[in-house]
């Protein structure tokens, strides 16, 4: 291309020459009408190199994209360890049913729910599932997500964990001691609501922010004292070295698990988002009534023994529900919480970030 210019160029610089020789006698009178010339010369051959140098790869129209749909794509992320998402992808219902709207899925998937939260903050994803204390941290840093629907998962599904031969009996025994979590995900607050229970601060414990890749070699090779972590990771550790259970979250945290989306994608796409939340209703009352196909399926995934996800499934509940006034007062609570601690920047309302539709 920049060959091109140079030759045009060259071609008429030529002729600005011939036109010098010509008008020599003349050239105090003409000096001004030829530097001009010169000038524009020029700046028409660069204009004309730099119009096709951008010129646009596609042959579609302005007019062609302002008609188009805001979306006709629905990007889903995903963690290999979330039920219900991971079946729906696997089972390529969504994708039959979104054909005959005349939509697609793209998935993505994601070590964890803080990273995917980010994604979604970024607008690189519209829809995501995580548990109930990434979308907080999200709010708080300004994420424009909206709450879609929720899991109740249980609290037993999630706990703090010691190594067998451990001399901590209690969560009490954890002061000052080094508490291993992945920061800003649901199990956060499982430690918050346990530690005030034992009549512990949170201040009173060293945490150690670590994925869940990371958190289990340093809990079994005893970098860290106790480990606060989800299903099945929790599941897979009982078996594997015979970790005990200090505390669970029964009775001290609901552990739900939300189907999130942005404020932007739902108020452009609602037909989109309920078709998703449709398909994931079938899928988690498939999930709810084979619970051993599931355990099979998950096994295969996240290459976990079978025998520990049947345990998993045991403890943890099924079901995609609309957000209530119960479950909106439950994550404002962990909101303020959060906020009281420091761990969020201000305090945020969660209703405003619910779902309308």
């Amino acid at each position: 291309m920049w060959r091109w210019f140079g030759s045009l160029n060259a071609k008429l610089f030529s002729r600005v020459s011939r036109f010098q020789q010509l008008t020599a006698p003349s050239r105090t009178r003409f000096s001004t009408t030829r530097r001009f010339f010169l000038i524009t010369i020029a700046s028409l051959g660069l204009s004309l190199a730099i119009a096709a140098c951008t010129a646009p790869s596609s042959t579609t129209s302005p007019t062609d994209t302002a008609a188009s749909p805001a979306s006709s794509i629905v990007r889903i992320g995903y963690q290999k360890s979330a039920t219900a998402l991971n079946l729906l992808k696997s089972k390529g219902d969504l994708e039959k049913r979104l054909q005959a709207e005349g939509a697609s899925v793209a998935w993505n998937e994601f070590a964890a729910g803080p990273q995917m939260l980010e994604a979604l903050n970024v607008g690189s994803i519209d829809f995501a599932y995580t548990g109930e204390t990434p979308p907080v941290f999200a709010q708080a840093a300004g994420a424009p997500l909206a709450y879609v629907a929720y899991e109740p998962l249980g609290g037993a599904a999630e706990a703090i964990l010691v190594r067998k031969d451990s001399p901590i009996q209690n969560v009490a025994d954890l002061r000052g001691k080094k508490v291993a979590l992945n920061k800003g995900s649901n199990v956060h607050y499982l430690l918050v609501k346990a530690l005030e229970e034992a009549g512990l601060k949170y201040t009173d414990v060293q945490t150690v922010f670590l994925p869940p890749g990371d958190a289990r070699p340093a809990f079994e090779q005893g970098g860290v004292d106790a480990w606060v972590i989800w299903d099945p990771f929790y599941a897979a550790t009982e078996k594997a070295i015979g970790a005990r259970v200090l505390r669970d979250g029964e009775g001290i945290v609901a552990n739900r698990g939300f189907f999130l989306s942005t404020q932007k994608f739902t108020s452009e796409q609602p037909a989109l988002v309920k078709t998703v939340v449709d398909e994931l209703t079938k899928v988690s009352d498939w999930a709810k009534s084979n619970s051993s196909d599931v355990a099979q399926f998950l096994s295969t995934e996240l290459k976990i023994d079978k025998a520990a996800l049947d345990l998993a499934e045991t403890r943890r509940g099924y079901g995609v529900k609309l957000l209530d006034a119960e479950v909106v007062n439950g994550q404002q609570q962990i909101a303020d919480a959060f906020y009281q601690l420091k761990l969020i920047p201000k305090q945020i309302k969660i209703s405003d970030a619910v779902w309308k539709g």
